[in-house]
């Protein structure tokens, strides 16, 4: 059987479930197959779970188990419109290959894409009665003034967007997202070959770009450093701890190592506060002051250790 004949077919079931409950104020499950020569007993038990689900239909409790009856809703149900749904008119097989998100975004590029387009293509699938693309635009449109708020939703809050947010979908879109601070971070880091950081001024500003994160994201204190060659530009970023910055915790050892294995000439500490100020506190000077001394008996210069935070970034080395 062909594709058109099976969706034709399935187009009849539901017009014959329809025909046989609309007419009716009350009915149970038995009287709707009673009426039905095309539509099996599971199909139409699913139907009206379906329209109960929609809140459509309430049940009967009262009268028997399967028994319902239509809410106030009824008075603007159309039955055409509601199979069209049912059977996927509106899904992204179904619409012209030139409308559809992947095609275009092979023909035209992804930039040429719109959010709820790229969202329709990590979606991937719909369900029934919501295709990818009209989940997209959910999502595109319950996030249209702060697009970037859309990294911190859980499974469960998009999935109230959208049904067709599963779990699945929500690891493509969290990796889709995540991928593409990655990219921009690396076009950031090496898209600037001369970029040194000579400068109380330079050093902030470079935190400020390519430590974005800690201060998007960041739930907990993170120590990382910037090793740096002979003319004081960034060869590499290494995380070192995670959690209370301490100075019993953030050994020598661990930072040098990494500065070591770069060959670097100087370091660049960089640390988060997830409470938003900025201020260096006194554990802060102790590590600075520690890591400096060690850095003069082996030869690398620590100089700087800026904290990162929502209201700005300091320079121990100003501050």
């Amino acid at each position: 059987m062909t594709r058109p004949a099976v969706v034709e077919e399935r187009r009849e079931k539901y017009a014959e479930v329809l025909r046989a409950i609309c007419d009716l104020n009350e009915f149970t499950a038995r009287d709707i197959q009673a009426k039905c020569t095309e539509a099996k007993a599971a199909f139409i038990t699913r139907l009206l779970k379906q329209l109960q689900r929609e809140g459509l239909l309430q049940p009967r409790v009262d009268l028997s188990t399967d028994a319902y009856a239509w809410t106030a809703k009824r008075s603007t149900f159309a039955n055409d419109d509601w199979i069209a749904r049912q059977i996927g008119g509106d899904q992204v097989t179904q619409s012209p290959l030139e409308d559809r998100p992947r095609e275009r975004l092979l023909k035209l590029g992804a930039g040429c894409l719109r959010t709820s387009e790229l969202l329709a293509i990590l979606i991937r699938s719909g369900r029934k009665g919501e295709s990818a693309v009209q989940a997209g635009q959910r999502v595109a449109n319950q996030f249209s003034e702060r697009l970037d708020a859309l990294r911190t939703q859980s499974p469960a809050e998009l999935k109230k967007v959208s049904s067709a947010v599963s779990e699945v979908a929500f690891c493509q879109i969290m990796a889709g997202i995540e991928l593409g601070r990655r990219v921009t971070e690396s076009l950031q880091q090496h898209g600037i070959r001369n970029e040194k950081i000579n400068s109380t001024q330079a050093a902030i500003e470079y935190c400020a770009r390519h430590f974005s994160r800690l201060v998007d994201d960041g739930c907990q204190e993170e120590f990382h450093i910037v090793t740096l060659d002979t003319k004081l530009q960034p060869i590499s970023k290494h995380q070192i701890t995670i959690g209370t910055l301490d100075a019993s915790l953030v050994h020598p050892r661990e930072v040098f190592r990494a500065a070591i294995r770069d060959a670097s000439s100087a370091i660049l500490l960089v640390h988060n506060h997830p409470s938003g100020d900025p201020t260096p506190s006194r554990e802060d000077r102790l590590v600075t002051d520690r890591l400096k001394r060690a850095g003069e008996l082996i030869g690398i210069q620590v100089i700087d250790h800026v904290v990162v935070a929502a209201r700005g970034c300091v320079s121990l080395a100003e501050a």
